[in-house]
This record gives structure tokens, C-alpha cells and sequence, in this order.
């Protein structure tokens, strides 16, 4: 086998190594690739030719990651914004969310009630302290406000107690 050829054969075992612990992004596995040493050379088209094999499968990852953070309590604009930072394309992304069936507003509310319980906010500062939290986990504004009149309407005493 030439010296290209042992090369080539290289990346790709190395790649594969990496693809059987979990689903990667191209950009992720060229990047660890690279810190292991790869000629980049070598590795794009050994990238190319496992995503024509069906090895390497961007959908796939993304299906995959959003049914993680899901379950992690993220919301879809956290979700989209990650996977964006680890090179998914902004299509894949959309298609991906969209597919997952997910009801926003139910995932909004649950993880407001696993933080902050049932209840309704005391005043208004814990209520934005509560929008704020589910902000930070990805959710949308409607999301938010929806989850927090969801909280009011089931408790009789009425928004801030």
C-alpha cells in the first residue's frame, strides 16, 4: 500500500473510531482529526466518501442531539444556536426541529414547574426572574409568556399571588 494510501486508511480508521462512540458533525470530526494529527488533505476526503457511505450523517447527529437537550429541558432557540456552533446546517436545523414533535409550550412549562414548582410567581421580580431562566434555556419569547399565564390560569389566586 503506498504512503497516501496507509494514510488515507488512517483517517478513515481513526474517523470510524470516533463515529462508534457517538454521532459527529463534519466539522467536529474534522477538527478532532486535525488534533490528532491528520493532514487535512487526507481527511476531507475521507469525510466525503463515509457521507456517501452513510456514515457520517449531519440529520442523523442533529436528530439525535435535539432528543438530548430535549430531555435536558432546552429550549428550540438554545437547541438551534448549539447545534449552528458545531456546523449543522441552518436547513437540517429547521427540518430536525420541526420533525421532532415537540410541544414548546409543554417543555416551557415543565421546566418552569421543575425549578420554581406549580405555583404563581410571589410578584413581579420572581416572575422575571423566572422568564429570565426560561430565556436562558433556549425558549421563545411567546414560549415564555405562554408557560407563565399557563402558571397563572391554574392557580385561582391570580397572577402574583
Amino acid at each position: 500500500m503506498s504512503e497516501a494510501g496507509a494514510a488515507s486508511e488512517a483517517v478513515r480508521d481513526a474517523a470510524l473510531r470516533l463515529l462508534a462512540r457517538r454521532e459527529h458533525t463534519r466539522r467536529e470530526l474534522a477538527q478532532k482529526l486535525a488534533r490528532r494529527g491528520h493532514d487535512p488533505g487526507y481527511v476531507h476526503p475521507v469525510l466525503e466518501a463515509l457521507a456517501e457511505e452513510g456514515l457520517l450523517d449531519e440529520g442523523r447527529f442533529a436528530e439525535v442531539f435535539v432528543r438530548s437537550r430535549v430531555e435536558r429541558g432546552q429550549g428550540p432557540v438554545r437547541i438551534a444556536q448549539e447545534l449552528r456552533q458545531r456546523g449543522v446546517a441552518d436547513g437540517v436545523i429547521d427540518e430536525v426541529l420541526e420533525d421532532a414533535e415537540v410541544d414548546w409550550l409543554a417543555q416551557a412549562r415543565a421546566v418552569r414547574e421543575r425549578r420554581f414548582g406549580a405555583g404563581v410567581p410571589a410578584d413581579r421580580r420572581e416572575a422575571l426572574r423566572q422568564a429570565q431562566f426560561l430565556q436562558r434555556r433556549g425558549f421563545t419569547a411567546d414560549q415564555v409568556r405562554a408557560a407563565a399565564a399557563a402558571a397563572d390560569e391554574d392557580d385561582e389566586r391570580g397572577p402574583y399571588g
